[in-house]
Order: C-alpha cells, then structure tokens, then sequence
C-alpha cells in the first residue's frame, strides 16, 4: 500500500483539505478528509481525478505549428492532414503516439480516446498484421502507462455530395476497409487488454453510407461520431437524405447512452432534443474547434438539457486539458456575453469524463475506484476551488494511473 495526503482535493461532495489517500492494487483504499500530514507522500497544491482526453488523433500531432502560414478553412487543412497521413508507417506512428500520449500523461491524463483510421497502408493495402497501426497506439500507450480506449473507426467512402456518396481517393484508401462486413472482421481481431478497450466510431456521415451505420453500432463497446462539426456536413446531409446528420443517426440506432457526438458544433435546436432523449454524451475539442475556426457549439444548451458533456483534444494543438476546461467556458463567454456560464464543478466533471471511455470506475477520488490522480501547484493568490480557471499543464507535478506513479 502507497499513502498520499493531499494539501486540498477534489472529492465527490467537492473540496476539501488535508486529504488522506491510500492505494492499493491500482485502486483507491481509504479516502478520508482533513487529516494531518503524517509520515505519508505529500501532494502539494490540489488534486484532481485523473482527466480523460476522450477525443484525439495521434498522428495530427505532427501538423502543430504548420498550418497557419496560409490561413484557410477545415477544408484546407484537412490536405496537410492527408500529407502526414500519406507518410507514416507502423514504425513511425508509434514513435509520433508515444510522444503525443507522454505530452498528455504530463498534462494529467490517465485514459487516451483513440479515434483511429489510420489503418493500412499505402494505396489501402493491408499490412501483414491488418491491424498493425492499432498495435502501434497499444504499445504506445503501454510505454506511457496511460489507458487506451481505441475507437476504430469505420470510414468508407470519401465525401458525400447532392448526388450521393464519393468513392475512396489518394490517402483516404488508407483509412477504408472493403466494406462493413469487412471492417467489422478486422475489428473483431483486436483482442483488448488489461490497458486497452475497444470500442469502435462512425466517423461521419459523409464517410459512411446509411447501409452500414447498423453494423458499425453493433460491435459491443464506446461508439463515438464526429457530428456537425462543419455546416457543410449538415447542407450536404440534408441535400441527399433530407435529415440532419444527427436525425440520420438516430434513425439507424446510432445514438444512445454509449454513444459520444463529437464537436456537434451546428446543432439545431431539434438535433439537441434527439441527443438528450437518446442519452448521448458529447465531446467539445475547444482547441481544435478554434484552430479549424469550425464555430462555437451549444455547450449550455446541451447541459440545460441533461446531455453529458467531455472534452477533448482532438488534433493536438496544445496538450493541456485543463485549458480545454477552461475553454469550454471562455467559448460560452463569448457567445452569450455573460461569465459563470459553467461552474468548476461541471467542468472538472467534464475533464474527467471516462465513462465516455468504457471506464466508468475512473474519474473519481473515492474508496474504489481506480488510483488515478492529477496534482497541481497552486498560484498563491488563487482560491483553491477555482483551480481549473488558473492552472496548466505546466503546474501538473504528479499523475498516478492505476496506482502507478508516470509523472
């Protein structure tokens, strides 16, 4: 058994100071409220349950810092996208993975959400292994210590347009399988691990055909999508199928209480009713969604409905989910004019969304559930319960996963 006492921790029923923390096994033993130090590790500051990053993709890491010369859309920047995807092997990708989930155990995450395409290669020919890029992102997370849900992600057509679906171009034959049945076999070959689940992801309903939303909803697990992200996606939709993306979904089975919306930056006000009747969650990448200019989403409406909300950093801009928390209120700021839109507890609970995952016994400082922590030092003029206001991955100075000491 290891024991911490915390300056001040998140538990809960909220703040409190002087926290004992015993660890056993990977899990939380004793967790007990303004207790002297003792002769116990010290966590300086405050700690916080370890975050989820429920929405990522590795291998965009690699495009940091290189696509604004030219200013641009989503669009644009989704060929520099294609360029690094074009380059990367399983070699090189688990070399780019690695770096990105140690930037993100040092931010203070303990559980990585995958949304992997990037499965084969050159010209969409399997490799020996097909799931070769998967087993990358697995040993990747391994070498860190982080927890990795992979979302394997369906994508087999390459856009859709008023007149019906595109096939597969250049780079985007690396993402697709032959068809459902087939990206389903390949799946069905990813046996998880103490470390890993696996759940899998209808990338969009401009990559996937009505036809196969059934098949990819089946496999057992996450199912994540990115939704609305561009009002594109929902002109287009609306063109060929006459629904919204979201309304699509519904109407195939895709969306339910294992279901993530990611972005949802474009929702209408009946696509929001459709979300919290099924019970889906939705995922915000702040970041991402200001660096792609994609729009501020609906976060207050989504909570004023009852809809989960997590976060995300989608394409790695930065690795600092404390500052995508913090985001996901300066956004609302900025739409709505008026400050306090999300309080601290609501976007700490956001931070630490890994139910989203298929962990639903993390995120949480309590007998039970698994060790996972985030300490951060304090700024001395700052309230302890307004930490998230204040704090960056540069104040993070211990991370446990399961017990395990990373950072």
């Amino acid at each position: 058994m290891t024991r911490y006492w915390a300056e001040h921790a998140w538990l809960p029923d909220g703040l409190a100071p002087g926290v004992t923390l015993d660890v056993a096994d990977g899990r939380f033993t004793r967790v007990d409220a303004a207790q002297p130090p003792g002769n116990m590790t010290r966590l300086a500051g405050v700690v916080l349950p370890g975050f989820a990053d429920v929405h990522g993709h590795a291998f965009h890491r690699a495009l940091r810092g290189r696509t604004h010369a030219d200013g641009g859309t989503f669009w644009s920047w989704r060929e520099a996208m294609y360029a690094v995807a074009a380059r990367l092997d399983p070699d090189s990708y688990l070399s780019l993975a690695r770096t990105t989930y140690q930037e993100l155990a040092r931010a203070g995450v303990s559980t990585v959400g995958e949304f992997h395409y990037l499965h084969h290669g050159p010209g969409g020919v399997p490799y020996q292994d097909p799931n070769a890029m998967a087993e990358a992102l697995r040993q990747a997370a391994t070498d860190v210590g982080v927890r990795l849900t992979l979302l394997d992600t369906c994508y087999l057509a390459g856009g859709l347009s008023a007149d019906g679906y595109l096939p597969l171009e250049g780079v985007q034959r690396r993402f697709g399988d032959r068809d459902p049945e087939a990206w389903a076999a390949r799946v069905a070959d990813l046996a998880p691990s103490d470390g890993m689940q696996v759940g899998a992801a209808v990338h969009s309903v401009r990559a996937v055909p009505p036809d196969a939303l059934s098949t990819v909803a089946d496999v057992v697990g996450p199912l994540h999508v990115h939704l609305s992200e561009q009002p594109a996606e929902n002109e287009v939709c609306l063109a060929y199928h006459g629904h919204t993306p979201t309304e699509l979904l519904a109407e195939h089975g895709v969306l339910s209480a294992r279901t993530t919306a990611v972005h949802g930056t474009h929702l209408t006000a009946s696509d929001v009713d459709i979300l919290a009747t099924t019970c889906t969650g939705v995922c915000f990448c702040p970041s991402t969604e200001a660096d792609l200019a994609d729009g501020i989403g609906p976060a207050a409406r989504l909570r004023d409905a009852q809809v989960t909300l997590s976060l995300g950093s989608d394409q790695h801009v930065r690795a600092d989910l404390l500052a995508e928390g913090r985001d996901l209120e300066m956004h609302q700021r900025l739409a709505t004019g008026r400050r306090g839109v999300f309080d601290p507890v609501e976007l700490i609970g956001a931070l630490t969304g890994h139910a989203a995952l298929g962990w639903p016994d993390a995120g949480r400082l309590e007998v039970g559930a698994r060790a996972d922590l985030v300490a951060v030092n304090l700024d001395p003029t700052a309230e302890p319960a307004q930490v998230v206001f204040v704090a960056s991955t540069a104040d993070v100075h211990t991370v446990l996963v399961d017990g395990r000491r990373i950072v």
